[in-house]
């Protein structure tokens, strides 16, 4: 089922997330429904915050960056928490389904290490660098209570602050289901 995703502005994007567990009800279903959701509004990833649930889950779905190595990375990641970054920050330019319509550049760490459990509650502690590991520290972010323009300089934030307004009111153009804030 496509779920709405909740839009910039909305409290649920700001929340530090809490962990599941294994019994959360109807996982297998919601875990179904964000890919289904992520791809219907073609990202490569969505956390749990972006449909409106202030849990510690995020899926990623890598194959769109049309990478050979990212080819097939599809994966889920429950209660994550980031282990260690390392390694020169670097600009790419990142954009995010709950704030549609801005693409800003971001400096990310180029390597990290997160400890998550899988689907099937299996505890994995696994190291990602280049693009990889920057989708996932974009996600990683949603159950941080944390978004990619938090990165931009007072100066960039200050000029998107009309955009961000509108997208708050429900003015921004996409092609798929969304949830206006509720503060």
């Amino acid at each position: 089922m496509i779920l709405p995703i909740t839009q910039y502005g909305d409290t649920v994007l700001r929340k530090l997330c809490t962990p599941i567990m294994a019994d959360y009800p109807n996982l297998k279903e919601l875990i179904s429904n964000m890919f289904e959701t992520m791809y219907n509004a073609s990202g490569v990833g969505l956390a749990a915050p972006q449909i409106g649930l202030p849990i510690r889950l995020f899926v990623i779905d890598a194959e769109p960056l049309d990478e050979i190595n990212l080819k097939g990375f599809k994966k889920v990641f429950i209660n994550a928490k980031m282990i260690e970054e390392k390694g020169d920050k670097w600009a790419y330019n990142e954009g995010c389904l709950s704030i549609p319509g801005i693409r800003e550049d971001v400096n990310r760490k180029e390597q990290i290490t997160m400890e998550y459990l899988d689907e099937n509650f299996v505890k994995q502690t696994v190291s990602y660098n280049a693009k990889i590991a920057r989708v996932i520290q974009h996600e990683y972010d949603h159950i941080e209570g944390k978004l990619f323009v938090d990165y931009l300089s007072p100066l960039k934030k200050e000029m998107l602050k009309g955009r961000l307004a509108d997208i708050t009111r429900g003015k921004a153009e996409v092609d798929y289901k969304v949830k206006i804030p509720r503060r």
